[in-house]
């Protein structure tokens, strides 16, 4: 006899949510792995750091693909059908990348072509995560949950094992989840029930958007630099996937904790700490044997700073005009952070001249925190009142008898005057009552009650604002 309790419709929605966006993230991890080895052994050095930010730009189209799709195309058949479409490029994609290595021309393009397809399906997975919002899931958890067992995942099978034969058969099996839970969580029926959604306002979202950008170019400095050295050594003695990495674990599980809490006041403070415990990167970049301490500082901070810009578009989102476009707006804001970063050449900038700007950063931050209301702790975030059980009509008169302190007797004449358009005779029959005496109930009842008509105490029963024809 099975004696498990059943998930509430909450937690299974938020298991499905874990697995959809847990699924998305290895994959984006995975391929998005694999591209930046495209050329390698084929292009200089020059070209290959090309190749880089061009994939950023390509994983920016894929995203805005998807928004401009959504908008314009709202036939579920032909939804469906483009979903099949690109999950089946998508996998030939990889498919062609695992088997001609990187050592081509042809790596680049197909690269190109998967960090399109990955654009693409984010922008799928970001709007349902986004929609999730509205009925009160538990965005955070799934999130965090959900992308901390992606990184295990990853570094195990692509990083630590280099398991070939493994992983493609995981990145097909996280294809093969991924699109059949795209196609049952629906965004157009996520959101059924809410009661509508309240419209963002273009100051917050003009806050965030300042918030998250200079939170992405903090790590900008560092990851221009890891990256250059791990090209320049061929992926030998510097490279971002190593033991480090796995401190995004824990910086996504703490997310997973606080980010539900009060409607997400606690994100923004929490990315602020990291922040500053972060100004540490540019502090030891010098310092040899400080490489790994400052990996694992870049890694916690890139999970604070992913997690806030997750979490505060997914929900600003459905407010706006195009959900599908401001759900991933975060995800498109860091690859976009990063081709800055590539055009200023912030690698080569001095040390203290990174200090600097990351010190005017924090400022920054702070400023447009405390403009937002993000401080503001000890209010909670509004939260729509339950509504008031409505009440029936005999429910309201009875009511209204018991402020005017009637009789039990002019209680039931009450009643009847309400509910039925009966005349006094048959009022005093039904109560065994002569006519007289029903006159004089009424006489009673129009002067406790204040009431000048029988239409008029329909009115003050029901609430009306205009009184009902009565016969």
């Amino acid at each position: 006899m099975n004696t498990m309790p059943a998930l509430s419709d909450k937690a299974n929605r938020e298991l499905l949510l874990t697995c959809l966006f847990g699924a998305f993230v290895f994959l984006q991890f995975t391929v998005l792995g694999l591209a930046n080895h495209a050329g390698e052994g084929y292009l200089a050095t020059e070209q290959r750091n090309l190749v880089y930010y061009a994939l950023q730009v390509f994983v920016i189209g894929g995203f805005l693909l998807y928004a401009l799709f959504y908008r314009f195309c709202t036939g579920k058949r032909i939804r469906s059908a483009a979903a099949y479409g690109g999950f089946a490029v998508f996998v030939v994609c990889v498919a062609v990348m695992l088997l001609i290595g990187p050592a081509s021309l042809g790596s680049v393009i197909v690269s190109m072509a998967a960090a399109l397809c990955v654009g693409g399906i984010g922008g799928a997975a970001h709007l349902r995560m986004s929609m999730a919002t509205v009925v009160g899931d538990g965005v955070a958890r799934c999130m965090g949950i959900g992308s901390a067992v992606a990184v295990v995942m990853q570094y195990l099978l692509q990083i630590q094992w280099g398991v070939a034969p493994l992983l493609p058969v995981f990145m097909l099996a996280a294809t093969g989840l991924l699109l059949f839970l795209l196609l049952r969580i629906a965004p157009e029926t996520d959101a059924e029930g809410s009661g509508g959604v309240v419209p963002t306002p273009s100051r917050r979202i003009s806050v965030a958007v300042v918030i998250a950008a200079t939170f992405i170019l903090f790590t900008g400095f560092y990851n221009e630099h890891i990256h250059h050295l791990m090209i320049q050594s061929d992926y030998a003695s510097y490279t971002v996937y190593s033991w480090p990495r796995l401190m995004l674990v824990p910086g996504y599980l703490l997310f997973a904790a606080i980010g539900d809490r009060r409607g997400g006041k606690y994100v923004p403070i929490a990315s602020l700490c990291i922040m500053l415990v972060a100004l540490l990167n540019v502090v030891l970049i010098g310092e040899q044997g400080a490489y790994w301490l400052n990996m694992c500082l870049f890694y916690l901070a890139i999970a604070a700073f992913t997690s806030y810009y997750l979490l505060t578009f997914w929900r600003l989102a459905p407010g706006t005009r195009n959900p599908a476009l401001w759900a991933p707006f975060g995800r498109m804001l860091d690859s976009a952070m990063v081709l800055v970063a590539g055009a200023i050449n912030l690698s080569a900038l001095s040390a203290p001249v990174i200090l600097g700007l990351d010190v005017a950063g924090v400022a920054l931050v702070i400023i447009m925190m405390a403009l937002g209301g993000d401080f503001n702790l000890a209010q909670a975030p509004s939260e729509p009142e339950e509504p008031e059980p409505s009440l029936s009509l005999e429910e309201r008169t009875r009511q209204l008898a018991r402020e005017c302190n009637l009789t039990e007797r002019e209680s039931e004449v009450l009643v009847l005057l309400v509910l039925t358009e009966d005349k006094n005779q048959l009022i005093a029959d039904k109560l065994g009552i002569s006519r007289r005496q029903v006159q004089t109930y009424i006489s009673r009842i129009y002067e406790k009650t204040g009431a000048a008509s029988r239409a008029n105490l329909i009115m003050r029963a029901s609430g009306d604002s205009q009184p009902r024809e009565s016969s």
